[in-house]
């Protein structure tokens, strides 16, 4: 290995959007099923772990696992033998397996959902390749969200999530006064926040009489594509399975329960959303079907509103429930968009109107907004021009991911940036949501919650702003040399 590959091997630090294998560091401490529990226990403390995976002795596939959990409630409160086979006492059913493949973030949000500790990697032909703890990603986080994620999983009513949820702005306020990087603080909100919410579907759903179909809860917007900052509203809705004639039926019976999830995110510190972007709202109650036809009817409208609803509703990912309905709605969606060139064109177009706010005399340009004179605004203006660009080229690509950077790492990989420097390019998007959050710590008022005056940041800040509006600007130059707008 070159002194550049070592250079490189040891600065790389995993994220929640990395693959699960990147925190399999060393190999998993096995045993078969017949292995005496002593021996398990003793292999555990010898190897300072707490678990221990059963596998199948032939093929290697994950058959249970054994913590020092189970020994204190499944052995020492009963039983205290220790010559029993390790498989009568491990914890087999429901054992929760994702492919290396899979995100950091999927094995965390999948913690959240069973309330377990551990998740097991397999590869692709269902091996074990290791296992990851919570403690390995609140590690990565920093370790800060582990008590309030802690309080989330056990909390049993709405006065201990809201108490959560100002848990979290405060350790985000912390975070970001201690210098924490805007890729990491989004990231971590927008984890403890998936969690919040699925904690209170959960406890909300036991208040309902829900169907006995599948059902998937689904994030839009900032939180869709895991950015969510400290001043966020709500973007979701509700996906399930049913027939075209019994939809209707099923909608009456979720809506409810939605609309109860709806209040419940907002004593949580999530504002209703003022452009009815819920799951409460009818529209977006929807059958596997009827979110096809809606989708379907977006990319062939080409009207203004639909382009605006392109920049919401195509960034969906899902929250709780059946993944695999939202799955099989993103497979529908990527198989058709590419062949929608006109509607790729408009949004294209659309995302272009929008310029940068800098000049060629003028270090940057302002608006007319007589409230916030003298202003940039980082959203409108900044932000959302690299995240409108990022999600046309990952839609025309196929690329599945849904957080800006993510879209555009993968569209780089594909090499579909030509000699863009990626990276430099995500540095700007992250620089920008960096003054965001920042100027989001006090008690501003929403219109001013995304608006800098240049005039406060440091010679060395203006010229980083500057640079980062630039690379916005050339992302659109491409989208109009793309589509020849």
């Amino acid at each position: 290995m070159s002194e550049t590959q070592q250079a490189r091997s040891t600065s790389y630090r995993p994220n929640l959007h990395s693959p699960l294998a990147a925190l399999a560091r060393r190999k998993p401490i096995t045993a078969t099923p017949e292995t005496p529990l002593r021996e398990a226990v003793q292999a555990m403390a010898e190897n300072h772990v707490g678990s221990i995976i059963i596998v199948e002795p032939e093929s290697g596939s994950p058959l249970g696992i054994f913590t020092l959990r189970d020994l204190l409630h499944r052995v020492a409160a009963k039983s205290c033998d220790l010559d029993q086979m390790v498989m009568s006492v491990m914890s087999g059913t429901g054992l929760l397996m994702l492919n290396w493949r899979s995100t950091i973030y999927q094995a965390a949000l999948i913690m959240a959902r069973h309330g377990v500790h551990h998740v097991i990697i397999v590869d692709a032909a269902g091996k074990l390749a290791g296992i990851v703890s919570q403690e390995d990603i609140y590690e990565l986080q920093g370790g800060g969200g582990k008590a309030i994620s802690g309080a989330i999983r056990t909390a049993r009513d709405m006065n201990a999530l809201v108490a959560a949820a100002e848990g979290i702005r405060r350790l985000a306020v912390g975070m970001l006064a201690e210098g924490a990087a805007a890729e990491q603080l989004t990231q971590l909100i927008s984890n403890l926040n998936d969690h919040l919410a699925v904690r209170i579907i959960e406890l909300t759903r036991d208040d309902f009489e829900l169907p006995k179909v599948e059902w998937c809860w689904l994030a839009f917007g900032s939180e869709g594509r895991f950015e969510q900052t400290l001043s966020t509203d709500q973007d979701n809705g509700l996906v399930f399975a049913a027939p075209d004639k019994d939809a209707a039926a099923m909608r009456e019976a979720f809506l409810p329960f939605a609309r109860a999830v709806n209040e419940r995110l907002a004593q949580c510190g999530f504002p209703l959303c003022k452009g009815n972007v819920m799951a409460s709202n009818p529209e977006l109650c929807l059958s596997v079907n009827e979110w096809q036809d809606k989708f379907g009817g977006w990319m062939r409208a080409n009207s203004p509103q639909a382009l605006l609803d392109a920049t919401i509703y195509f960034d969906f990912r899902p929250i709780y429930g059946e993944e695999e309905l939202a799955d099989q709605l993103r497979e529908w969606v990527l198989n058709r968009v590419p062949g929608e060139t006109l509607f790729l064109r408009f949004m294209a177009g659309n995302a272009v109107q929008v310029e940068p706010p800098i000049g060629f005399i003028r270090e940057f340009t302002f608006d007319k907004n007589p409230d916030f004179p003298h202003t940039l605004d980082l959203k409108a203006g900044g932000a959302r021009l690299f995240v409108d660009a990022a999600r046309i080229l990952a839609l025309a690509n196929g690329v599945t991911e849904t957080g800006t950077a993510q879209r555009l790492r993968a569209v780089a990989a594909r090499g579909k940036l030509g000699s863009d420097d990626v990276n430099a390019v995500i540095e700007s998007f992250f620089y920008i949501q960096q003054l965001r959050l920042k100027n989001q710590q006090g008690d501003v008022s929403e219109g001013a919650a995304n608006r800098v005056d240049p005039d406060g940041l440091n010679e060395l800040g203006r010229l980083v702003l500057r640079q980062a509006f630039k690379h916005a600007k050339r992302l659109q130059s491409r989208l109009q040399l793309e589509y020849r707008l």
